[in-house]
């Protein structure tokens, strides 16, 4: 199992090590010129435990902090951080108990950090929804007017066309997976329910214009790992699961079709579309994850950009390497989420302790990769791609890539536009930000 020891763990150190403060700070410092355009939030959630754990501790676990910068009129109007206080949270801050509906078995929010139906929801897997204002104060558990009975996942996709917000969670018995669909007005729609071959970590999925597309790979849930308290996170590599991908209708009707792929882990897809009776998906891939091991790292080597075409009339799945670079938290522009994308963005993989440090753009029409280079001290995390012009003017990349990135020279943190036509090009905006953000997860840009 991989496990990640206490005080010492770097994952409790340097950046990874958690902020003491909450803070709020107001017309933060400007380098360049922020885009007219660019009038919203910029979120992101990551783990910042407090205090600091003592004994076997697992990235994945600590409790969660969502930091934020509101743009406009040219300006960084404010930067604030906040935990979600979740029941745990509260209690360690002596505040009152979350209101909502009950978590079916954990409760926790750190992994996303996402816009739906006038709501901003702060989400990890198999835990209820945390409802958040604008001003990242928690409002309570929320549940779409449910019922959620294994929760949700921290990767619902919007529909770009129908508003739709597209979720699932999975949990630990029969049956494995229920998905869900949630109407534009952030009302449960309908809910179907699914049977992977055992009780597997699915973390993300995909969807396409006419499927959710589901990933039954070979890391498992163990209750004798659950149970064990130096054993931190209870998910470990099974060499005899098999792995495959699924289809299921996006309106949750129908049965699943399943297709073996070779056995792996993928944390993220960047997106998938359809072609005819074929069905594209794009994906991080890692060839094995959780092995049992004494490393302190939750992650494995050599997370590569690979496409699987699933042919439907065949039933084989044809399998490609895009890129060998180390990445991960793959992006596509929001508008072409479940239909066909040239252009996919990435963080290399500085933040999981692996070579680069840099954002990186894919043209998969034109093969070609482009990347913005952060040098040896600074450290990007996800970048998250806002159209220009709004949800019908421009091209594909033209926009802006906003990602938190660390500088370990001076112990800080800045906010970084980068132009997405002109990867390469300086960036056309740095925000100073008045505390470090450490390393962390999955955001979103909240247009007003």
């Amino acid at each position: 199992m991989s496990v990640i020891e206490g005080q010492g763990s770097r994952y409790l150190s340097g950046n990874y090590g958690p902020v003491a403060e909450e803070v709020t700070a107001f017309d933060l410092p400007v380098t360049g010129r922020l885009p007219d355009e660019l009038t919203g939030r910029y979120l992101r959630i990551g783990p910042n435990p407090w205090p600091a754990p003592e004994g076997p501790y697992h990235w994945f676990t600590g409790d969660g902090m969502v930091h934020g910068v509101a743009l406009g009129g040219g300006q960084a109007r404010w930067y604030r951080n906040r935990w979600v206080r979740t029941t745990g949270m509260a209690e360690k801050l002596g505040e009152p108990a979350p209101q909502g509906p009950e978590p079916p078995m954990f409760d926790a929010s750190n992994t996303n950090v996402l816009g739906h139906a006038g709501r901003v929801l702060a989400l990890t897997e198999g835990c209820m929804p945390y409802e958040l204002t604008a001003e990242l104060d928690t409002v309570g558990r929320h549940d779409f007017g449910g019922p959620l009975p294994s929760g949700f996942t921290a990767h619902p996709k919007v529909d770009p066309v129908s508003g739709e917000l597209l979720g699932f969670a999975y949990g630990f018995d029969h049956p494995y997976v229920r998905y869900h669909v949630i109407g534009p007005d952030g009302a449960l729609v309908r809910s179907a329910e699914l049977d992977t071959a055992g009780p597997t970590m699915m973390h993300d999925f995909a969807v396409t214009e006419h499927f959710a597309v589901f990933f039954d790979l070979p890391v498992l849930f163990r209750m004798e790992l659950a149970m064990d308290p130096s054993v931190p996170f209870p998910f470990t590599w099974d060499d005899d699961y098999g792995a495959r991908v699924g289809l299921l209708p996006k309106d949750g009707t129908g049965t699943v079709e399943w297709f073996d792929v070779d056995p792996c882990y993928v944390f993220h897809p960047m997106n998938a579309y359809e072609d005819g009776d074929r069905v594209v998906v794009d994906v991080v891939r890692y060839p094995s994850m959780f092995r049992p091991t004494t490393e302190a790292n939750p992650t494995e080597p050599l997370a590569t950009l690979d496409r699987w075409v699933i042919d439907r009339t065949s039933g084989k799945v044809h399998e490609d390497r895009l890129d060998d670079h180390r990445q991960e938290f793959p992006q596509v522009d929001p508008r072409r989420v479940g239909r066909e994308h040239r252009y996919g963005y990435s963080a290399s993989a500085a933040v999981f302790g692996k070579e680069g440090s840099a954002i990186l753009k894919h043209d998969l029409r034109g093969g070609s990769v482009e990347s913005h280079e952060f040098g040896t001290e600074k450290v990007p995390g996800e970048a998250s791609f806002v159209p220009a012009g709004g949800a019908g003017a421009g091209g594909e990349d033209e926009g802006w890539l906003l990602s938190f990135v660390y500088d370990g020279e001076r112990d800080g943190s800045e906010l970084v536009v980068l132009d997405a036509t002109d990867l390469a090009g300086p960036p056309v905006a740095t925000v100073t930000l008045p505390q470090r953000v450490p390393f962390g997860f999955h955001g979103s840009w909240l247009p007003d």
